[in-house]
């Protein structure tokens, strides 16, 4: 039976506050980690170095899915529903279709590897240390693949504070090892090519502990046999369609250790990860949302899906807007703290963040469109996307640099997203958008301007603390006074009740 409207947004609620508490603390930790040891204790090539290996794991751990990942989140409702956990075999399928996926992989890269090497000219340390690629790719594959069978169970509370959280303490542990000395800089890289080993271990236990979820070798299940068609289908394009928005994600990185090398790739990493605070109330979302639109879509509730749509698109772009603003007034200080090695983010930065502001701005919509029946416009789109992104990345880096990737990023996103809001409206005749948007555009920019023109302390530190402060207070003041946001009020609201009642007793 459909969980009604109201319930379901509880849910969203209560699961996206813990998940986003998380997420910002990892992010905390995280920013302690690239914005003060990494520059402290690596050059920025060595920096750019971790960076490669991320983004270029993550872009083959995404190829090994071979399509698994997305049938998870689409299909585990009717697995559920219809087998006995003993007896679902969606997890032993997937896992063998993720080992092949893996299997194809390791031997391209064995048969490839002259050839990758040559192309990594310019950046020689990567060439040397290219095989911790591999033991990364395979640790984020499970972690993944475990990953989608938690946000089926809606475990993402878990599931997002070991991504985004125990993760980074463990590399905070790495970093701190080898600046006092006790590991040596190849340690460190072999260490960090196994980061994902402990939480996918972890989550494994998780799942197995709940009671809800087995790892068994069973036969065919009849769900299988119904499914089989659908789920390839279903899979080839969504895996198509989710690899190519990968590759556009991080080809970036590629290119510029191809054009660059991993000098420019760590500033890029820091100048990125400033802007990473704007996803994590999108990623928080995201992981919440995906069974619940699964289920409406099941159901055919469209009316619960346009909500969550509207409710996506008012709460990202607030947070969105705000989050840009504090970057903005504080860019120039973390420059300063950095160092001249990283005097080039500031522009970087600003570009980046007017990317991520239209990227939130437009909500779940991937999301929206993948669990549909209309899952291949995703697929179109990203083909679309990494089109765009490719050859604008391409000539943007090779002619203006990091400044060039940048502007690459914002006229990909803008487009893209631009196509999967037209397709919605004209579909599902869903606009998420109304008067109260371009209130919290207009708050922003005045917000901003206002705490601007505040004169600058010779102190950093003090000078952050009295435009982040001043900007907060504002900011979320008028944005409270304009409702611009009801859940946010409704938060509000809802904790000073709590806080009255604890002062009664």
């Amino acid at each position: 039976m459909l969980t009604s409207y109201n319930a379901v947004m509880g849910i969203i609620k209560k699961q996206s506050i813990k998940s986003s508490i998380f997420l910002f603390i990892g992010f905390g930790i995280g920013a302690l980690n690239i914005l003060v040891l990494f520059p402290k204790y690596l050059s920025p090539a060595q920096l750019g170095l971790t960076r490669a290996m991320i983004d270029i794991s993550l872009t083959l751990s995404t190829l090994c899915t071979l399509g698994s990942i997305p049938v998870i989140y689409k299909f585990l409702p009717f697995y559920n529903e219809r087998l006995p956990t003993d007896k679902n075999d969606l997890p032993f399928l997937t896992a063998v279709v993720c080992l092949v996926g893996f299997s194809l992989v390791l031997l391209s890269g064995f048969i490839f590897k002259d050839f990758i090497v040559r192309k990594l000219g310019k950046s020689p340390d990567f060439a040397t240390y290219f095989y911790t690629v591999y033991p990364f790719t395979l640790l984020l594959l499970m972690f993944t693949w475990l990953e989608a069978f938690s946000w089926g169970l809606r475990k993402t509370v878990i599931t997002n504070f070991l991504k985004e959280t125990g993760v980074r303490i463990l590399t905070t542990v790495l970093i701190l090892f080898y600046g006092v000395g006790l590991i040596s800089i190849k340690a460190f890289i072999n260490f960090f090519s196994i980061l994902y080993l402990l939480p996918a271990l972890i989550l494994f236990y998780v799942l197995y502990a709940s009671g809800k979820w087995r790892f068994s070798i069973t036969g065919i299940s009849n769900v299988t046999r119904r499914l089989k068609s659908r789920m390839i289908s279903f899979g080839s394009f969504v895996f198509a369609s989710h690899f190519l928005n990968v590759l556009a994600r991080t080809n970036d990185t590629i290119l510029v250790i191809g054009l660059r090398g991993l000098a420019d790739t760590g500033v890029f990493a820091i100048a990125g990860y400033i802007i990473a605070v704007m996803e994590i109330p999108q990623r928080s979302l995201n992981a919440i949302s995906i069974p619940i639109l699964a289920e409406s879509w099941k159901n055919n509730d469209k009316k619960n899906i346009e909500n969550v749509y509207k409710k996506s698109v008012a709460n990202l772009l607030v947070v969105g807007l705000g989050l840009l603003g504090l970057i903005l007034l504080n860019i120039h200080n973390i420059t300063i703290f950095l160092g001249k090695n990283y005097a080039q983010i500031e522009l970087i930065v600003f570009i980046l963040g007017l990317a991520r502001v239209i990227d939130l701005g437009t909500g779940i919509n991937g999301l929206i469109i993948g669990t549909s029946n209309y899952w291949k416009f995703d697929f179109y789109t990203n083909v679309l996307y990494t089109l765009l992104s490719l050859p604008l990345n391409f000539f943007l880096i090779k002619y203006f640099g990091l400044k060039g990737l940048a502007i690459s990023s914002l006229i990909s996103l803008t487009i893209y997203n631009s196509f999967r809001f037209v397709f919605l409206y004209t579909k599902f005749n869903f606009q998420p958008y109304n008067w109260k948007s371009v209130i919290s555009i207009l708050i922003a920019c005045a917000t901003y301007l206002l705490v601007y023109f505040i004169p600058r302390s010779s102190n950093i530190f003090v000078d952050s603390a009295i435009k982040t402060f001043a900007f907060s207070v504002v900011f979320l003041s008028l944005i409270y006074a304009c409702n611009v946001v009801p859940d946010m009020n409704g938060l509000v609201v809802s904790f000073k009740n709590k806080l009255l009642r604890v002062i009664k007793k």
